[in-house]
């Protein structure tokens, strides 16, 4: 089997000559090119597993590189390689395409996991034929064919990306099927709900803590970012993060470093991270609850999912592959749907999108008569209904009552989001702990 081969532009020779012993100790074939015209005719002339070129060019800069791989050969991974400090450069070749960077002076052991990991992008450039098949995202809509497109081309770089979406609507699920199709497949995904997180556990649960570090710590324990070492880290709810954590984060993100509680020595890590959150994170910037630079860092490029209600038509889709899991799952035949059945759920509008699709199907399922679902047997909201600009008085047998319901939905809607923790549902409010436990007894929602 043949050797991948590298091309490396730089006009430092000694950049040429690190980047070169360390690549052939890789047993990797390098091609060397100092000029932007002298890489261009290489790149027209032979086909390479792998391109590294510096920002800064005699005859021009590596952004035209990125540009001209994009647009030419853009299974090709292409990494920048940038003075230190120049994340501003680096951020703006990775919106351009550019798989990853290297900051100048060259760190060799992130320079070897970053070819690694390239190397590994390259050979999945050729679609694998069950690609189709196990793709979890389902519906035939053109939101969510446009959202496929862009999650297949995400899922080729290494850039941090924030996945933008209403509660409900499989933000997570998206974070998944982009660490599939990537190059980080057979590391780790490590999911992380930043909401659910007790504030002084923070520090120790995302960069991990040494052994007498503080009472309770037995033994030392990795962090979040150790456990996704290799792969992706997931941060959902990254705007529940206090304004402590997010300092802490902004540096691990720029120093690709941790500092584990208890030590002074810094730990390298290697991840991908991806975010979400269901708030409008510039909206919270603006109300300075999120630092603007770590938005910036972490908002690289935004992958806005769709609400159910944008992609209608893929509600009877939606609804069969749920209801044929929950028969799986109960060792049971799958209930039909009859069409006054479908053309309700078609016209609602889903607050809670597909994790609402989801909890009315199983009630349905649960309490249907027969193997069949009809109309009667979909408990939908009123007050989501009701919730729209021709909100009919009519419906409205006690304004006490309607307020109570909305109430009650939302609070139930954050406790299933949190797992149960009322700590991080009065957060996800905008509640007090205090008034969560206050409006539970008034609503007899208490344990």
């Amino acid at each position: 089997m043949t050797s991948p081969l590298v091309l490396i532009i730089d006009d430092e020779p000694d950049i040429l000559e690190l980047l070169d012993m360390t690549l052939r100790r890789m047993n990797m074939r390098t091609r060397s090119a100092t000029t932007l015209a002298a890489a261009l005719d290489m790149l027209r002339e032979e086909r390479f597993d792998l391109c590294l070129t510096d920002m800064r060019l005699p005859d021009g800069d590596g952004m035209m590189v990125v540009r001209h791989i994009q647009q030419n050969c853009p299974s090709l991974p292409v990494a920048m390689i940038t003075a230190y400090g120049s994340l501003d450069t680096a951020i703006t070749a990775l919106k351009a395409g550019a798989f990853d960077f290297l900051t100048k002076p060259v760190d060799l052991q992130r320079l070897r996991e970053l070819v690694s990991s390239a190397l590994r992008l390259s050979s999945k450039a050729e679609p694998e034929p069950d690609t189709a098949v196990d793709d979890p995202i389902l519906g035939l809509s053109a939101p969510i064919q446009q959202l496929r497109g862009q999650i297949a081309k995400l899922a080729r770089s290494q850039a941090p990306l924030y996945i933008s979406g209403e509660s409900g609507s499989g933000k997570e699920l998206v974070a998944r099927r982009i660490h599939a199709l990537g190059p980080r497949a057979s590391h780790p995904f490590v999911p992380v709900n930043c909401g659910a997180i007790p504030s002084e556990l923070m520090e120790s649960e995302f960069f991990g803590h040494r052994k007498g570090s503080f009472t309770g710590a037995v033994s030392d324990k990795p962090g979040l970012f150790q456990a996704a070492k290799g792969g992706t880290l997931f941060l959902d709810e990254v705007a529940d993060l206090p304004m402590a954590m997010q300092v802490k984060l902004l540096r691990a993100i720029q120093e690709k470093a941790v500092r584990p509680v208890g030590t002074q020595q810094e730990e390298t890590v290697d991840v991908r991270l991806l975010c979400a959150t269901h708030k409008d994170l510039a909206a919270e910037v603006a109300a300075g609850r999120f630092r603007q630079d770590l938005f910036y860092r972490i908002n690289v490029i935004e992958l806005s999912v769709p609400p159910l209600r944008k992609r209608r038509e893929d509600i009877p889709l939606l609804a069969r592959h749920i209801l044929t899991q929950l028969a799986g799952r109960n060792g049971l035949p799958a209930p039909k749907l009859t069409s006054a059945c479908l053309e309700q759920l078609c016209n609602y509008r889903f607050p809670g999108n597909v994790r609402e699709l989801e909890n009315t199907l199983e009630r349905a399922f649960t309490l249907c008569e027969g193997n069949v679902i009809d109309a009667e047997d979909i408990l939908l909201s009123d007050i989501a209904s009701s919730s729209e600009e021709n909100l009919s008085l009519g419906d409205i047998d006690s304004l006490e009552d309607y307020l109570d319901d909305i109430e009650r939905r939302a609070i139930t809607q954050a406790l299933e989001e949190t797992r149960w923790n009322k700590t991080a549902a009065a957060k996800r409010l905008g509640l007090t702990f205090r008034s969560l436990r206050y409006r539970l007894k008034k609503l007899g929602m208490e344990d």
